[in-house]
């Protein structure tokens, strides 16, 4: 008797050649939609129709990766900072550029936070840095400027993101509505500021309420000219 055996089908491999921008932008894809924990080699594997070792060849592992993507994203803030604009303009369009990002891509934020020395941070770093000198800030007064503003944008911008992703895990006006009604359990003459701002909580624009901080820092820095 004749035994037929049947091949196991192999993953259809992509024609074109792998480059490391396509990962990078299969790796992003997958964080926007399920998270830093689904990003694995064998994910990307399977999505790009190739073998890791040909994703190792382009990237060492996935915290290079992760710097690669993160990277990407704020290159493209940077690209849509309006050319020779005003130098207080720019600072705030690579700020509110970088909040978006993160908005939109909450990991990235874990990503600047925790590898502060990545090409990703030396973007924002210079965005908003180079625009000092132009403001007339000394150039000894220049470091600790730059480091306002980079601190603000990754500390406050992180915060907002980590928000943002509750936010689409529940009801935000309602979950802020709860924060606020534990504000005010608490004892009003020894938390009497706390109750004065809690009614503001549950409808504040986070957005705004962004800029409004970014604008009392470059307040601060004109008074070093």
């Amino acid at each position: 008797m004749k035994i037929v055996t049947t091949k196991k089908q192999r993953p259809e491999r992509r024609a074109d050649a792998l480059s490391k921008e396509r990962i990078v932008e299969t790796a992003i894809a997958i964080l926007d939609t399920e998270g830093e924990a689904a990003l694995t080699f064998r994910a990307l594997s399977a999505r790009l129709a190739t073998g890791s070792g040909a994703i190792y060849w382009h990237v060492a592992n996935k915290n290079d990766l992760l710097a690669a993507a993160a990277d990407d994203i704020i290159a493209r803030v940077m690209t849509e900072v309006p050319a020779g604009a005003e130098p207080r303009e720019s600072i705030r369009a690579v700020a509110l550029g970088v909040f978006d990002a993160i908005d939109a891509h909450p990991w990235v934020g874990a990503q600047l936070s925790s590898e502060p020395w990545h090409s990703a941070n030396m973007r924002i770093l210079e965005g908003v840095g180079g625009q000092l000198e132009a403001l007339g800030v000394p150039e000894s007064a220049q470091f600790d400027a730059a480091s306002a503003l980079v601190n603000y944008i990754h500390g406050l911008a992180g915060q907002y993101a980590a928000g943002a992703r509750i936010a689409r895990e529940t009801d935000r006006a309602a979950f802020l509505a709860t924060v606020a009604d534990r504000w005010t359990r608490h004892d009003p003459q020894r938390y009497p500021f706390v109750h004065r701002i809690a009614a503001q909580l549950a409808d504040h624009d986070d957005r705004a309420q962004f800029r409004a901080g970014l604008d009392l820092i470059l307040a601060g820095i004109d008074t070093l000219r």
